[in-house]
């Protein structure tokens, strides 16, 4: 969740509603459905995460020591006034791209909103070239520095800074490739789609209030989360089946997709499937060099079980006080 409406906001609200139409046709819930409860969980989580790093994971970490082998790759020295120019000229090609973008996409019936809907997030080009958009603006934006602070003196030094970033990743790419061979081999299994439907049937048959009911789902998605990592995948299986089932027990789907949100990204952080995984021990062996798989995972343990726990605590609280989730959406339909 964040403070602000994400991307996969609109698409996860969009599953919702197809959800909703297989129950109640013509109903449907807003991009601001669990706006303040959104924004509560985040203030709160970066309490408890600051709490848990500073208590429990730095004391392990001891001190730092910088490691001799490690190559020292400082730039020269760039100047003040230089510095500046860059930064002004990445300004100027940030906005010039952000304008552009615009442009294309909140204008009715702009090239980047879907042709036959008119949405800006449902099955859309502007959604589909996304991760594009965000290279182009930082790609941009690098270029303008460079050119302004000067230290990119014309396109071979340009091909230069680029293929010493792309010869640092080497060991990300073969991590990846690895990674995208066992989620391939995953899917075309089906494995991921069974298990969660038979979780879903064992929490159906289950007579309990509710609550209770929510809160199993927090842990069917907990669960589930180790081996579909992805939020818009794993919802995409979840929605509909919980949605149209804890409607007919009064529970507004706001409150579903929330309880689905607080299940969905605790695990996040230890599954071996997450794609930022590999990245993260590349990071990681720059300052430790026998650190692997297994450092990470069991540094980053205690917040997955300890953030886990107190969502859960302030999603059960926010939800027998009866706090709106959002402008608009009470917890009960």
């Amino acid at each position: 969740m964040n403070v602000l409406i994400t991307p996969v906001d609109g698409i996860i609200t969009e599953i919702t509603n197809e959800a909703v139409a297989l129950v109640k046709p013509g109903e449907s819930i807003n991009l601001t459905a669990n706006l303040y409860f959104g924004i509560a969980s985040t203030l709160f989580l970066a309490v408890v995460i600051t709490v848990i790093t500073e208590r429990m994971v730095e004391p392990r970490l001891g001190a730092y020591t910088e490691v001799p082998e490690v190559e020292d790759v400082t730039e020269a020295e760039i100047s003040v006034e230089a510095e500046g120019r860059g930064l002004r000229f990445a300004l100027y090609g940030l906005l010039v791209v952000a304008v552009a973008v615009s442009l294309l996409s909140f204008i009715p019936g702009a090239p980047l909103r879907n042709p036959e809907t008119g949405s800006l997030f449902d099955d859309s080009p502007f959604m589909d070239a996304l991760i594009f958009i965000i290279m182009l603006l930082f790609l941009v934006a690098g270029l303008c520095y460079g050119t302004g602070a000067n230290t990119l003196r014309g396109t071979s030094a340009a091909m230069e800074a680029i293929t010493k970033t792309f010869a640092g990743l080497g060991g990300l790419i073969f991590l990846l490739l690895i990674i995208a061979q066992f989620i391939a081999y995953f899917n075309y299994s089906n494995m991921a789609t069974i298990a969660a439907v038979k979780l879903a049937d064992v929490l159906e048959g289950i007579d309990v209030g509710p609550l209770w009911l929510l809160l199993g789902l927090i842990l069917v998605t907990l669960i589930l989360d180790l081996i579909i990592p992805g939020v818009i995948p794993k919802w995409a299986i979840l929605a509909p089946v919980f949605v149209p089932l804890f409607l007919r027990l009064g529970i507004a789907p706001q409150t579903v997709l929330a309880a689905y949100r607080i299940g969905d990204s605790p695990p996040n952080v230890i599954t071996p499937l997450m794609v930022y995984l590999p990245f993260i021990v590349l990071l990681t062996q720059k300052y430790k060099k026998k650190s692997g798989v297994g450092t990470v995972v069991s540094l980053m343990m205690p917040y997955a079980i300890l953030v886990a726990v107190a969502w859960v605590v302030l999603f059960v609280v926010w939800y027998l006080i009866g706090i709106p989730l959002g402008p608009g959406a009470p917890v009960d339909a």
